[in-house]
């Protein structure tokens, strides 16, 4: 049994409660206010689940990470970077990225991004916490990703791709510029194929919270504000 959440106080179990099956799963309940949001990413917790499900939050052992400094850029990806096909923004439409991560799959009709997460996130953003990376063709809004800052760390949520590498070059663009900023981890939360491609691993959970914490501590390096990072030739 998992503990439920107390419906105002914003405290959480220790991470080392969680369940091994399913993986990370460590409490059900509570809200999305601003508030437990950020004190879940303070204790390396965050909220997944499906629109039948309550609020269930997790913190998965081992932990998918990328570090600034071992972005893998792949011989392909660098030359199609360098075509310059996309123009690359930040913060310039947050609720677009967001809702375009919500969108179903080719693979699948489910999603978890529901009308609460999105309203909780844009919150988020309105408050200066949550960001999001826009790759644009021409005016068309082709790929993208969106998380948090907290720290050092960029706390990676979903991306979406309509083009090929899309969002393989926004996530580049983004490392790149978080390195150039002072930050130290992006955190990807759950493996995949897609982020390890980039450079992504897993590192047992206890060395992600020494990280979170230590990270956490250091200050914000940098001072987010809608930014045109990457411009194509014809835009």
């Amino acid at each position: 049994m998992i503990p439920w959440l107390h419906p105002t106080r914003h405290e959480f179990p220790p991470v080392n409660q969680a369940l091994e099956s399913p993986n990370g799963l460590l409490a059900a309940g509570g809200d999305l206010s601003p508030q437990r949001i950020l004190n879940a990413y303070r204790h390396g917790i965050f909220p997944w689940y499906n629109a039948d499900e309550p609020i269930l939050w997790w913190s998965p052992n081992p932990r998918c990470v990328l570090f600034p400094d071992e972005l893998h850029i792949s011989r392909s990806l660098r030359k199609k970077m360098r075509r310059e096909e996309f123009r690359v923004t930040f913060d310039k439409n947050f609720a677009q990225v967001i809702d375009a991560c919500a969108a179903p799959r080719q693979y699948s009709e489910d999603t978890w991004i529901g009308q609460d997460i999105k309203n909780a996130y844009c919150s988020l953003h309105h408050m200066g916490a949550a960001h999001s990376v826009e790759v644009w063709d021409q005016d068309e809004l082709v790929g993208g990703l969106y998380g948090i800052a907290m720290g050092r760390i960029f706390f990676g949520e979903s991306m979406f791709s309509r083009r090929t590498d899309a969002s393989k070059i926004g996530f580049a663009y983004l490392v790149e510029h978080l390195k150039n900023w002072g930050y130290d981890l992006i955190d990807c939360q759950v493996y995949n194929d897609h982020l390890a491609s980039l450079g992504a691993r897993e590192i047992p959970r206890d060395e992600f919270i020494q990280l979170l914490n230590r990270l956490l501590e250091a200050g914000t390096p940098h001072e987010w504000h809608a930014t045109r990072l990457y411009q194509n030739k014809g835009g």
